[in-house]
């Protein structure tokens, strides 16, 4: 059924900070590290199950690659399209500048800075965009469960110390994967299958960055690369 990605998404939000809030003295760090560690290793397998799905086939006893060209030009024009309008830094900026209208307007406020914290970190990201297409398109919501268990834990440690306002933070979230979701649903009559497949593994590819970052404290501008969807979708079209 497309949209239970997102509604799983929305339950494990609640129920994450839920249980933040039974902690009232917060997560200890090393907790909160580890658990972040395993999510992240479970993200990164997420993304390489998804991208070795789309570049390699089976022929008799053999495994072959495919669609590497595709990869290569869909990701590095992507990331070019994607630096070039600073998708990354524009993103990160609209967090900040909500959470500083927050502090300017209201104090102390733990409510306002947990909800607009918690929105713009479960929000903001390629995991939400990626996964709600797939749960749409190909109706595998496996992307968005995985991020459902992120959510779950960031939810847990921000709901420990901020407060009950991040647990509505699973409103907007979901208003806005569920749109995607519907979107990309209309228009699925007009996707071939081939552009479907070619979309959900590149955009696994970009999960995979998410994965790297959080194992290894790098900073692989993640959202810089969603200009890739669109370039893949241009080049499949062409190719076809």
């Amino acid at each position: 059924m497309a949209g239970l990605g997102t509604i799983v998404n929305i339950a494990a939000v609640i129920v994450g900070g839920g249980v933040g809030l039974l902690l009232k003295h917060g997560l200890k760090e090393r907790f909160q590290q580890i658990l972040l560690q395993a999510l992240g290793l479970s993200v990164l397998f997420v993304g390489i199950t998804g991208g070795l799905r789309g570049l390699l086939t089976v022929n008799g006893t053999m495994l072959e690659t495919q669609n590497t060209l595709l990869m290569i030009g869909s990701l590095v024009i992507g990331a070019f399209l994607g630096e070039w309008w600073r998708l990354e830094e524009r993103l990160n900026s609209i967090g900040e500048r909500l959470k500083t209208l927050v502090k300017a307007g209201d104090g102390n406020n733990k409510f306002v800075e947990g909800f607009v914290t918690t929105t713009v970190i479960i929000c903001v990201g390629a995991m939400a965009i990626v996964g709600s297409i797939q749960d749409a398109l190909l109706r595998d919501p496996t992307m968005l469960y995985a991020k459902s268990a992120l959510d779950g834990i960031i939810c847990l440690v921000l709901a420990s110390s901020l407060g009950v306002g991040v647990l509505f933070a699973a409103l907007p979230m979901g208003l806005y994967q569920g749109s995607i979701t519907l979107l990309a649903g209309l228009i699925e009559p007009y996707l071939s299958d081939i552009l479907i497949f070619n979309l959900s593994f590149v955009g696994s590819l970009m999960i995979c960055c998410i994965g790297i970052n959080m194992l290894w404290q790098t900073k692989i501008k993640v959202a810089n690369f969603l200009p890739g969807l669109l370039v893949v979708t241009l080049l499949t079209v062409v190719s076809s």
